[in-house]
């Protein structure tokens, strides 16, 4: 028995050989934990982070093990000068990438999760286009951590790399700075919410309508005369913006009309807020109102004040109310009176007009 583990510690390539068995042996339990253990685990939370972290990363880490086995039997083996160091940089530099990718994995999926819960506003080409974006970022900075730590790890210097690494990396910012600006515009409005697809805004007076799509570079706006209007983010999200659709999605509608002088002011007040309660999509919180507001040249004017469920019966409910308004009025023998103008002619005294 001594005799025969004498011959094991003498013997390198023995050495190596139940290294190796030792990492299978560790393998097929790491693989039994994950399925028996893990997976049921996770399988109970809320967040479905763990489940795809531990369906993606579960093949790399099973890798990541079969090389730190190899690693540590590598050194067991006796090799040329030189060829050792190299072929344990060779194993380090993969476990690097390895290390690299499960750390990247890890990133995306959490960022995946977040953004799709936090980016409803925009079309699903665009939440696509934005995951991809972030995706494809994030893979290259991880990318060059990575290959700079290997290149270290071989002794190359990389100060000069990193210096030639941010002069390219200012000119192409700079180059690309106006489409830089609009796609940093576009994702701010997709996580601020304050533009959502289907809502509609007035810019000013020219530039009214529904939002049809907000993209990473332009925002799409059709208006009222079926024209399309595509704006660049960055002018966007400068603007002062006026969202008719939030914070919730009742408006108030306000309607100006005028009665005769001698009307009754309050039978007028009564017979509007009774039409008033009969308009499509009224809702009566917060509570209508008539106002009387002047007494005009003609007329006593008057506003009415009330809400819709939807603001888009907005449009609807004015020609509603203002034909109701109308009706009752000429029915209760109201006067609608309307602008007139007296003109007096004077004669002087030979009889003739001035």
């Amino acid at each position: 028995m001594i005799s025969f583990l004498d011959q094991y510690v003498s013997n390198p390539y023995l050495r190596a050989l139940v290294v190796l068995i030792g990492v299978f042996v560790i393998l097929r339990l790491t693989a039994f934990i994950i399925e028996k253990v893990v997976l049921r685990t996770t399988a109970k939370t809320k967040t479905p982070i763990d489940d795809l972290f531990v369906e993606k990363a579960s093949k790399p880490v099973t890798l990541l093990i079969l090389l730190i086995g190899m690693r540590i039997a590598l050194e067991e083996i006796p090799l040329a000068p030189g060829v050792d160091e190299v072929f344990a940089k060779i194993v380090s530099s993969v476990i690097i990438l390895i290390l690299a990718y499960i750390a990247y994995l890890f990133v995306d999926i959490v960022l995946f999760v977040v953004l799709r819960s936090k980016i409803k506003n925009g079309s699903s080409s665009t939440r696509e286009s934005l995951l991809s974006l972030v995706n494809s970022v994030l893979r290259v900075a991880w990318i060059i951590l990575a290959a700079l730590y290997i290149l270290t790890l071989w002794g190359i210097e990389i100060g000069p790399l990193l210096a030639g690494l941010g002069i390219a990396g200012l000119a192409v910012a700079l180059a690309l700075q106006p489409t830089l600006a609009n796609v940093f515009s576009g994702i701010s409005i997709l996580l601020d919410k304050s533009i959502r697809v289907g809502d509609l805004i007035y810019l000013d007076a020219e530039t009214k309508g529904r939002v049809l799509q907000v993209g990473l570079r332009s925002t799409r706006i059709l208006t009222f005369d079926n024209e399309l209007i595509i704006m660049p983010n960055t002018r966007l999200a400068d603007s002062k913006i006026q969202n008719v659709t939030l914070p919730e999605k009742k408006s108030r509608v306000i309607i100006l009309f005028g009665v005769a002088y001698g009307s009754n002011i309050e039978e007028v007040k009564k017979l509007v807020l009774s039409e008033i309660k009969k308009i499509k999509g009224f809702i009566n919180e917060p509570e209508p109102v008539v106002r009387f507001v002047e007494m005009a040249n003609s007329s006593l004017n008057f506003k009415a004040y009330f809400h819709v469920e939807d603001y888009n019966e907005r449009f609807a409910a004015i020609d509603e109310a203002n034909t109701r308004i109308y009706n009752v009025l000429n029915k209760a023998g109201i006067s609608i009176p309307f602008p007139q103008l007296d003109v007096h002619i004077k004669e002087d005294k030979k009889g003739k007009s001035k």
